[in-house]
């Protein structure tokens, strides 16, 4: 589920190349506006005006796949709207913070109502700098939450909603001891930060923590160590921030042979354990838990998208979607597109079922928590329809 979206700092060469020095230290830092931003005027008797910005043109044949599946969702949810009317541009980025800045810009200037994407990080903040000048807001498809607030929200799952769907369930289920362990990496870091500020919140205590770096040795290392802090501290629970790209696979194989099993350490992943589906016959993920997106909605836009473009939607194209149906939810509702529109406490319903943007820029999604048992995926707490009290 998580891979943090290039972080502005941290970006890689191709997006800060030719970005003048007052434009790179600007994407390090969220733009500074309490609460968003009013956003321009919306006419109800004309079509919403929307910017799509997305990463072609890089050179990279993965954006190209990205651009194109981000465009036919949100063409699929524009299909979906019932008597709204979106006049939909979009804009290539090159995968470039620079870029996006201008596009963007040139996107206002245009006049857009509001802004969609762009994916990565630093882009989308550089975006946010030139759309914060129009009084355009932007909905990023970024998961990394360091850029969000001002103008600029994500719309990417988040290890922080993640964090607290899980540790809301496992302290129903009398899990409140528990370990962590976690990559010294920056995705790693962030992880652990989200499962403090989660297991503190739902009542449980993290009785250890394991943080280990980025490597197979490391991980190595780190096996003997999780045993002993389970041991020591009698936890019925680990959390693992690792995914299945990465540290997961060994993980699952070394710790049962350690004797750390989800039968006796409850194992809660941080990241989505069923994908790739070859992930699901891994012996150690066997009745561990994890979040994802409510599974029937998931896969009926998986379907109709497949049904509409001969294909499987990319995995975060969902994320377009998901912005043209709350900017058609608005416009339906009479309502413009400022913040306090868009941070509405009753949310939106999306591809994988309910989500509503957070005035910190940042965004909640009603999660599922599932396990895996013979190989297969199983709900046991089901995504909420809504949020408590909150409309729906």
């Amino acid at each position: 589920m998580f891979a943090l979206l290039k972080a502005a700092c941290k970006a890689p060469k191709r997006l800060i190349a030719g970005l003048a020095a007052a434009a790179a230290v600007a994407a390090c830092a969220p733009v500074n506006m309490a609460g968003g931003l009013s956003g321009p005027a919306v006419d109800p008797g004309q079509p919403v005006q929307v910017a799509l910005l997305v990463p072609k043109g890089s050179g990279a044949a993965g954006d190209a796949v990205l651009a194109r599946s981000l465009e036919n969702a949100a063409r699929l949810a524009m299909n979906d709207l019932g008597g709204v009317e979106i006049d939909l541009r979009v804009y290539d980025t090159q995968g470039n913070a620079a870029t996006a800045q201008r596009v963007a810009n040139q996107a206002v200037v245009e006049g857009a109502k509001i802004i969609l994407g762009p994916v990565y990080a630093g882009n989308a903040n550089a975006a946010g700098l030139a759309a914060a000048q129009g009084g355009v807001n932007v909905l990023s498809f970024s998961n990394n939450a360091s850029i969000a607030g001002g103008n600029v929200w994500v719309l990417g799952h988040t290890f922080e909603n993640t964090a607290d769907r899980l540790a809301s369930y496992a302290a129903r289920q009398g899990k409140n001891r528990a370990v962590i362990a976690y990559s010294t990496d920056v995705q790693g870091q962030t992880a652990a930060n989200a499962l403090r500020s989660a297991v503190k919140g739902a009542g449980g205590q993290i009785v250890a923590e394991v943080p280990h770096e980025f490597s197979q040795q490391g991980v190595v290392n780190a096996v003997p160590k999780i045993k002993a802090a389970v041991d020591s501290a009698g936890a019925d629970a680990l959390y693992l921030t690792a995914n299945t790209a990465g540290a997961l696979p060994l993980f699952s194989q070394m710790l049962p042979e350690q004797g750390v099993t989800s039968a006796t350490t409850q194992f809660i992943g941080l990241t989505r354990w069923d994908i790739p589906a070859q992930t699901l016959a891994l012996p150690g993920v066997q009745g561990g838990w994890f979040a994802l997106p409510d599974p029937n909605r998931t896969a009926q836009f998986n379907a109709r998208y497949g049904s509409a473009y001969g294909s499987a939607p990319h995995p975060i194209a969902s994320l377009a979607y998901d912005g043209i149906a709350a900017v058609g939810a608005l416009a339906k509702q009479g309502r413009g597109l400022g913040a306090r529109d868009l941070t509405q406490g009753a949310g939106f319903q999306g591809t994988g079922g309910v989500f509503r943007l957070l005035p910190n820029g940042s965004n909640e999604r009603g999660l599922a928590v599932a396990t895996i048992a013979n190989q297969r995926v199983q709900v046991i707490d089901p995504a909420p329809r809504g949020f408590g009290g909150a409309g729906f």
